[in-house]
């Protein structure tokens, strides 16, 4: 026989309370950074005690670590290096990704989380360094193969170095990121979309681009005839 109590216990699920830890401490860590970052913050933010926060994770440190592998590192893959695997142009690809960025002022004032801990922990930690390189080097090397590949197919220029190419990518892309956030306008994000998407169709085959402008200048005359 039953008693009323039992209706009332919590089923534990200790992977839901470390999600729950692991998310509340990412979004703290985005607003305030890692080192101003307030473990009784999350604590209050998920209603979980600190005997259950270092049962998951065995540091504040640890704690930062599984954000940089689990949260910032799947969101650069889901991104970037998902939609380069699964799109046949490479060029159109990114162009794509980089139209979707948000422009909303809450996402430039924060920042990209990447870059924002990677210009905080890497002189400060070695373990955060080498975490936040491992999340560059997949990324570069994502886009390095999917140029490759377009280069193969006759979609890129085939004068590019892949990699130096991905590598000036990421860094235009990052570094418009951070000159919105420091003007704390969306604007500027707006102006940097543009000129990134530019300098983008520039690495298109000549092929490919003698074909656009034809098709252009084909799509114009019948206009003009009807």
């Amino acid at each position: 026989m039953s008693t009323g109590h039992e209706g009332k216990r919590r089923v534990r699920d200790p992977e839901r309370t470390r999600e729950r830890l692991l998310q509340a401490a990412f979004r703290e860590v985005y607003r305030f950074g890692f080192q101003s970052a307030g473990v009784d913050t999350i604590l209050a933010a998920t209603n979980v005690t600190k005997g259950a926060l270092y049962y998951h994770f065995d540091s504040k440190e640890a704690l930062g670590h599984a954000i940089v592998e689990e949260i910032i590192a799947k969101l650069t893959h889901d991104k970037w290096l998902v939609p380069l695997e699964r799109g046949k142009d490479p060029i159109n690809t990114l162009i794509g990704i980089v139209r979707r960025t948000s422009v909303r002022a809450e996402d430039v004032k924060g920042g990209c989380p990447l870059v924002n801990l990677a210009q905080e922990m890497s002189p400060l930690d070695e373990k955060f360094r080498t975490r936040l390189e491992a999340i560059f080097r997949a990324w570069q090397e994502g886009i390095a193969t999917a140029l490759r590949r377009g280069q193969a197919e006759g979609t890129v220029r085939r004068d590019l170095v892949a990699e130096e190419t991905a590598g000036f990518l990421i860094a235009m892309y990052e570094g418009y990121v951070l000159l919105a956030k420091n003007a704390q306008d969306p604007k500027l994000w707006n102006v940097g979309i543009r000129n990134i998407v530019g300098w983008l169709k520039s690495l298109r085959s000549s092929t490919i681009s003698e074909r656009g402008t034809g098709a252009k200048a084909h799509a114009v005359r019948q206009r003009q005839r009807s």
